[in-house]
């Protein structure tokens, strides 16, 4: 399995963690709320191995994929085949947290007349949080055909995410005259802007028509808000002005448009297929917004400090691209000679090695870092707050467990990575 990186399980042991607690006081201002104990520091995150736990279902889901983006049109075929091929298609976050949540939550099982997910917190007739041996193996059944059982539904779910994901990636890249993804040189230099356009809107439309053969209105409503915010997010980044581009608002608004948004709506859309109420699906959604804001507040560090080898891309890139992201802010509130920079996005000669400068020499890394930790940390406290499992044999709320340990340790992975 090439999805993701190996593990590093010395990451169970205290001292190999950073402190979420010492990063979040400096950040309250900007988040409203209180700062972390060591208490919840050292127990917020327990350690699981999110993505070993899904590898086979997400394999299948994975093969799945690779024939879903098929065309008869051999151009077509390969640009939207380009990052579904087995080495490149990288570490399928969405598709493990969607699979996870299904799994934590388990399936509600209506035919129970006693059912009710938010009767005194404890989530009552649930079924099984394990998958049956034949959801492990690859879904060959056409898009348009409705699947027979609650967790194909989900599944078919996380590959209308990811197809989502992929395709803005896709689109993105154009916009933004990108030269490598993953590793990779970008689609756009391969096949040229038109064609890996094209590729993007093959993609949506493919996961359209998986999205509809779920035949649930409101996860159909979900997903298709989902298209609306990314649009919206990017028209948002494009056109903004100078005073727009210097304000937090404008710029934590665009980053859930364009980055939480997605996770978010998916993951309450997983509760919803599981035939889970509102209360749960809501924290389904919290745990999906806050940790797609983790990810995105911690890429914003990366494009300062990782390496361009290791994250498959030049650091800078939002810099040279005009955009100014949160340790751009921040370092703003020490150094107000950035602030012309960043209303006229950094296009002068020099600028983007000014505004580097700048960064790296205030607490603006520290305090993202420290955003990032924050929103992890409501992340793990969604999880928390998902109703106690009653119902299912000990095998059941045992894998079910696993599955909620592995959503809160993905959060700490969001913000402790290096790529």
């Amino acid at each position: 399995d090439t999805h993701h990186p190996p593990y590093d399980h010395r990451h169970r042991h205290n001292h190999a963690r950073r402190s979420f607690a010492a990063h979040s006081a400096a950040v309250d201002t900007h988040t409203m709320t209180t700062p972390l104990s060591q208490e919840e520091d050292q127990t917020s995150f327990p350690s699981e191995d999110p993505f070993g736990l899904v590898k086979t279902e997400l394999g299948a889901i994975s093969a799945r994929m690779r024939t879903a983006v098929t065309s008869d049109i051999p151009a077509l075929k390969t640009a939207a085949e380009y990052f579904f091929r087995s080495g490149s298609e990288g570490k399928r976050v969405r598709p493990t947290v969607l699979l996870l949540m299904a799994s934590a939550l388990g399936e509600k099982n209506t035919g129970r007349p006693a059912a009710g997910d938010d009767t005194n917190g404890v989530t009552q007739g649930v079924t099984s949080g394990v998958t049956q041996e034949n959801d492990h193996q690859p879904d060959h059944a056409p898009a348009h055909e409705t699947p027979s059982s609650v967790r194909r539904k989900q599944q078919r779910l996380a590959e209308v995410t990811e197809l989502i994901h992929v395709a803005s990636l896709l689109h993105d890249d154009v916009i933004d005259g990108s030269a490598t993804r993953r590793g990779l040189r970008a689609l756009n230099l391969e096949v040229g802007n038109k064609l890996a356009i094209l590729a993007g809107d093959f993609l949506l439309a493919r996961s359209s028509v998986t999205l509809a053969s779920l035949k649930n209105v409101e996860v159909i409503e979900l997903l298709s808000r989902v298209l609306e915010h990314l649009v919206t997010g990017e028209v948002m980044q494009m056109t903004a002005d100078g005073e727009s581009l210097k304000s937090w608002d404008h710029y934590k608004k665009k980053t859930y448009l364009k980055t939480a948004s997605l996770i978010a709506n998916s993951s309450k859309a997983v509760a919803i297929l599981g035939g889970h109420g509102e209360a749960t699906a809501e924290l389904a959604y919290d745990y999906g917004k806050h940790l797609g804001l983790a990810f995105q507040y911690t890429d914003d560090v990366l494009d300062f400090t990782g390496s361009g080898s290791i994250l498959g891309k030049p650091t800078l890139g939002d810099l040279r691209e005009g955009i100014a992201t949160a340790p751009v802010l921040f370092a703003s509130e020490e150094f107000p000679g950035l602030t012309p920079l960043v209303a006229r996005r950094f296009k002068n000669q020099g600028d983007v090695e000014q505004a580097a400068f700048w960064v790296r020499a205030s607490a603006g890394v520290d305090k993202t870092k420290a955003l990032a930790r924050r929103h992890a940390l409501l992340a793990s406290q969604a999880v928390d707050a998902m109703p106690r499992v009653s119902g299912g044999d000990e095998q059941e709320q045992r894998k079910q467990a696993q599955c909620r340990r592995a959503l809160k340790e993905l959060a700490r992975v969001a913000v402790e990575r290096i790529k």
